[in-house]
């Protein structure tokens, strides 16, 4: 008996060397609210495991659509059912505005301190990487004297039923047409008649990511507003999408992550945040889906980096990006899809 129990005291001992997880850590459990699908993936592969490596605590997904999800948190107000939610910045904002999340204390996350001007969206979500809308094309498809050095192009006559973009968000061409018509979003209405006249060339509006790979790959709509991240795994599946950055800019989009308010596990919370925005956490974030590291200490590899739409510089994230007021696109994005549909669709 005594030998068994200085055998139990050298094994607890190279635990507390090792830094390996104790028991109790062990039975731990981190819930994470996300999208599905490659999303969920990344998060897992990218953060969770780390997380679980370097805490010892599971973690648990819970996954769904962006505005699914925000609804079932507002029902589970005070005792919600995840410790962490991954959104988007603007519909962050309404997560925030529901007083959904906490005040994040970034000193409880030192990575923080190296977050890009434009990742530091609210005091409650920070960014966790970035993407563009932004127009991608098949060259084999594209008609002659047709260029994208401007957004401008879109409104080529040549491109008479050609193009699509979401039927979900279509905050990406309204923001586009106010910016051409020498406006921005917050009067968005000065852009109304030029976007109406870009109705002849659309010839569909895709519905998630899935059916935008469809008419792409069919050649139906062979020039898209089209998020980066998925342009490029189009390509790696053997479709020749080009991207172009229009000199106007690309629309940029972040993805955030919140901690929830009434969250138990406010500290593993913030470990996991901390884990997200290490250098290199980020750099595996960046190489497997093609987007943009939110810190400013990431190394990547020079092709990915070279990519248009994958931002490493402060002067790429000034000049290459067409930025939408997050909090303002949150107010705003019932009014423009009810617009957008009355006017856009119902042609």
């Amino acid at each position: 008996m005594h030998a068994l129990k200085i055998s139990a005291a050298v094994v607890l001992a190279a635990l507390a060397v090792t830094g390996a997880p104790s028991m109790a850590s062990a039975k731990d459990k981190l819930v994470v609210s996300t999208w599905g699908g490659s999303f969920r993936d990344l998060i897992d592969e990218a953060i969770g495991k780390t997380f679980t490596a370097q805490t010892g605590a599971d973690v648990e997904y819970v996954t769904g659509g962006t505005m699914d999800r925000l609804n079932q948190a507002k029902l589970a107000a005070g005792k919600p059912e995840s410790d962490v939610t991954f959104t988007t910045a603007h519909v962050g904002w309404l997560y925030a505005n529901d007083k959904l999340f906490e005040t994040l204390d970034l000193a409880k996350a030192p990575n923080a301190q190296h977050l890009v001007p434009q990742a530091k969206i609210s005091p409650y979500h920070v960014g966790v990487w970035a993407y563009v809308y932004t127009i991608g094309y098949l060259p084999d498809r594209l008609p002659k004297g047709v260029s994208f050095d401007s957004w401008e192009g879109l409104w080529n006559p040549a491109l008479k039923g050609m193009i699509s973009s979401p039927d979900f968000d279509p905050s990406h061409v309204i923001a586009v047409a106010a910016k051409l018509s020498g406006g921005d979003a917050t009067n968005w209405q000065v852009g109304s008649e030029k976007l109406k006249a870009l109705r002849p060339n659309y010839k569909a509006f895709y519905t998630n990511d899935a059916n935008s790979q469809q008419l792409f790959a069919t050649g139906e709509t062979p020039v898209q507003v089209v998020l980066s991240m998925n342009a490029y795994h189009m390509r790696d599946q053997g479709v020749p999408i080009q991207l172009v950055i229009p000199k106007e800019g690309a629309v940029l989009g972040i993805d955030t992550m919140g901690i929830m308010k009434g969250s138990a596990k406010a500290d593993l919370a913030y470990k996991f945040l901390n884990i997200a925005l290490d250098p290199a956490v980020q750099a595996k974030i960046a190489e497997l889906k093609k987007g943009s590291p939110v810190v400013d200490n990431a190394k990547l590899k020079p092709e990915t980096a070279a990519l248009p739409g994958v931002f490493t510089t402060p002067e790429q994230w000034a000049s290459q990006t067409l930025v939408i007021d997050h909090k303002l696109r949150a107010e705003k994005t019932a009014e423009w899809r009810k617009w957008f549909a009355e006017n856009m669709m119902a042609q």
